[in-house]
């Protein structure tokens, strides 16, 4: 479905479609990649009863997000990357304001996603996602961890601030994912809390085995540059514990991660999975 949003054929209410920015948008969306977050988002719906049609679109609006925000990470005013899941980034492939405008035109687009006719869901329950993903991804949520994250690099955050620029960067999304997941079964509160959690319990390992990676991986096996955090003087909790500590608070969270899924029985496997996946990918 990813594909189909980004046709080059104009929708109704659009004018046109330019060539060369829907290929850097399909450049910067359809090459590859984990494809984590609408995972998640489809998995958490699917165990709490969504439609799948909606929880589809839905997990497609997230992953243009997502997508966007790489485009714009590896730009050199930002992280300065030539290179995205083993291929050259959009700037790269395109150039630097191309770049901005397809970041910007997917931003928008998760929007059109989760507002259109063909997202079949209540009204209120559009608007409850709409509300999440944007408070998700901007200045409370990952744009201000991208602006943390640069701050960082010329003041050095404490561990308190490590942990809370990285609940936005990183954490933000994934704890959407599952969130929405359950927001768009029309879980009740108790579920939406309980997948909230399990979503940041996601967020964190993610970002504590990405570390781990960058120190202890390559850019052959990563499809990225790694060593960037070190050579720019940027704290990690790797950096703060060491590699064995943080191996073994990812086998905390994955412990309580499990424990929280408990009450959904086998149905629940296939997230438990995931989370032991995300939390042992440098092993």
């Amino acid at each position: 479905m990813l594909e189909t949003v980004l046709e080059p054929a104009a929708l109704d209410g659009e004018i046109n479609r330019p060539a060369h920015l829907m290929a850097a948008m399909r450049h910067g969306a359809l090459n590859g990649g984990k494809r984590l977050r609408p995972f998640l988002l489809i998995e958490t719906a699917r165990l709490l009863g969504a439609p799948q049609e909606a929880a589809l679109r839905v997990a497609v609006a997230l992953e243009c997000i997502h997508c966007y925000s790489l485009i714009h990470d590896d730009l050199p005013a930002m992280d300065d990357d030539d290179l995205r899941r083993g291929q050259p980034t959009v700037h790269v492939a395109f150039d630097e304001a191309t770049a901005i405008l397809a970041g910007d035109a997917l931003l928008t687009l998760a929007f059109d996603i989760l507002s259109a006719p063909e997202t079949r869901l209540p009204p209120q329950t559009k608007l409850d996602l709409v509300n999440h993903l944007a408070r998700a991804a901007g200045a409370g949520g990952m744009v201000g961890g991208q602006a943390l994250d640069l701050l960082a690099e010329t003041a050095p955050p404490d561990e308190a601030g490590i942990v809370r620029l990285q609940a936005m960067k990183t954490g933000a999304l994934l704890r959407y994912a599952c969130a929405a997941g359950a927001i768009t079964a029309g879980a009740d509160a108790d579920d939406v809390a309980r997948m909230t959690r399990f979503g940041e319990i996601a967020g964190l390992a993610f970002q504590l085995a990405d570390d781990l990676l960058d120190v202890t991986s390559n850019a052959a096996a990563m499809g990225k540059a790694t060593g960037k955090d070190a050579a720019r003087g940027k704290g990690t909790l790797v950096s703060v514990h060491g590699i064995e500590a943080t191996r073994q608070r990812l086998d905390g969270l994955v412990e309580e991660a499990t424990t929280l899924l408990e009450p959904f029985g086998p149905k629940a496997r296939m997230l438990t999975d995931a989370a032991r996946f995300v939390a042992q990918r440098d092993r």
